[in-house]
């Protein structure tokens, strides 16, 4: 009876830790982000220029359809169509990007009473976004954008959280009667008949997501994530610094047995050093159990951009790589606090922020709703408020690939640098020939070498060495 009786309690506790943390982790979406016309806006790449009087809100933020206007009593609808330049463009390639959030109600975490992220998951959160980005350009290339993401951003945007008080209410009333609906995150838009290669870009979109599902057995779900993180001394619940989450995704990658995956590879930077032989080797590994192939390769380089404070010095370096088609994005922030970088425009850094607090989604069923893993409103922060401490992503098809961008980002590298050091460079050989274990490809026994384990362990501190 005492046993029940605590276990009662507990549950009620969960179910107000729940509304709580809705509450706490929702008013971000109450921001506005402003866009000046005046420069032009890079995003993963891709270069757009806004062109109307004044400044003006490029994506509205969270509010009702039946309000009609923002909460500075402007119409977004008529603004949009007032745009000369090419804002629509931007708007379906922003919302198109994979974003994943804290989530709560999901399966349990082995070895642990936890349910949910909330506080303490978000750089694992914005490594995920990093590697979706690099699996999107892997399978669906740059170019592509979801067909329906304006018709998200509009007309369905009462069916989610687009009243953020309608949100909290539904999910606190929820959270008391143990009866929450799944289908209230999203209602999906009707959908118009798609061609071939449409319905093939939409499974693959589909799929992409379903890897990153917070269940036991997504690939690169949160679980498994954790699993990974446990070889270098992190638990759930426990915070995870950029570079740690670098050599996870590592691992998770190399770990996946999904037979699309096995074209994929991830190399980390061994103390800001790509040392070009290994990923050359990783790319000319077997693919599918002794077919010789070649495989693509995100490449992870965890960085400090200077010592307590961000140093203003990397500020054209950053701009320059995020202006880069194959850059998949940064994992950075704020201090204890991560955000998924993904452009810029001027001194200010555009990102999608993991600090929402969703419902979980079961991205086993069939036509599961997607979205929830898609951000209808960017946001911008000054670059002097970004941590130091963060980890730059880039994706390359092939070996020709790979080295036509190591020769040009180390060009970048050259002329951005105002010391006699790079902020990391591109060094010829094998990091063996430089005196450094190199990674075991394969590891029968254990997740992590001992030398990982001690290179994580330091990282787990953002201890790095400056030059």
């Amino acid at each position: 009876m005492e046993a029940t009786g605590t276990d009662e309690v507990e549950k009620i506790k969960s179910k107000f830790m729940s509304a709580w943390h809705n509450m706490k982790y929702s008013w971000v979406l109450k921001t506005k982000t402003y866009f000046s016309r005046n420069s032009p806006v890079f995003l993963l790449g891709k270069c757009y220029h806004f062109k109307t009087e004044g400044e003006y809100r490029a994506l509205h933020s969270f509010q009702s359809p039946s309000a009609g206007l923002s909460t500075d009593g402007s119409n977004f609808d008529k603004i949009s169509t007032e745009i000369s330049g090419n804002v629509e463009e931007f708007r379906k390639d922003f919302i198109s990007r994979i974003w994943l959030t804290y989530r709560e109600e999901f399966p349990q975490i082995k070895g642990s009473a936890l349910t949910t992220d909330c506080g303490w998951g978000c750089t694992l959160r914005t490594g995920q976004m990093l590697l979706a980005q690099g699996l999107m350009l892997h399978f669906l290339g740059r170019a592509w954008v979801w067909p329906e993401a304006l018709a998200m951003d509009s007309c369905d945007s009462e069916s989610w959280p687009s009243s953020t008080v309608r949100k909290l209410t539904a999910s606190f009333e929820a959270s008391l009667t143990a009866e929450r609906d799944p289908r209230l995150l999203a209602r999906p838009p009707a959908r118009r008949d798609w061609d071939g290669t449409e319905r093939r870009n939409e499974l693959y979109h589909r799929k992409i997501i379903s890897w990153f599902g917070d269940s036991p057995l997504a690939a690169f779900g949160l679980h498994q994530l954790i699993e990974y993180g446990k070889k270098s001394g992190k638990m759930a619940g426990d915070w995870y610094g950029p570079a740690v989450v670098a050599h996870i995704l590592r691992k998770a990658v190399e770990e996946a047995r999904d037979p699309e995956l096995q074209g994929v590879t991830v190399y980390v930077a061994q103390d800001c050093t790509v040392y070009s032989s290994d990923v050359i080797d990783r790319q000319c590994s077997l693919v599918d159990a002794g077919k010789a192939g070649t495989k693509a390769v995100i490449i992870l380089v965890p960085v400090r951009l200077g010592g307590e404070r961000t140093n203003t010095d990397y500020l054209e370096f950053v701009k320059g790589i995020l202006s880069l088609e194959y850059c998949v994005g940064i994992i950075g922030g704020r201090p204890k606090q991560s955000y998924y970088f993904a452009g810029f425009q001027d001194d200010s850094l555009i990102y999608m922020d993991p600090h929402y607090c969703q419902s979980f989604v079961d991205v086993s069923i069939k036509d599961f709703p997607l979205e929830s893993f898609h951000c209808p409103s960017p946001k911008k922060m000054s670059f002097k408020k970004m941590d130091p401490s963060c980890t730059i992503g880039f994706y390359c098809r092939t070996v020709q690939d790979f080295e036509k961008a190591s020769e040009e980002i180390t060009k970048m590298l050259k002329s951005s640098s105002k010391e006699k050091y790079p902020l990391f460079t591109f060094v010829k050989g094998h990091s063996r020939d430089y005196d450094f274990a190199s990674s075991p490809l394969h590891e029968e026994n254990d997740l992590f070498s001992e030398d990982e384990k001690k290179r994580l362990k330091r990282f787990s501190t953002e201890e790095f060495v400056l030059l």
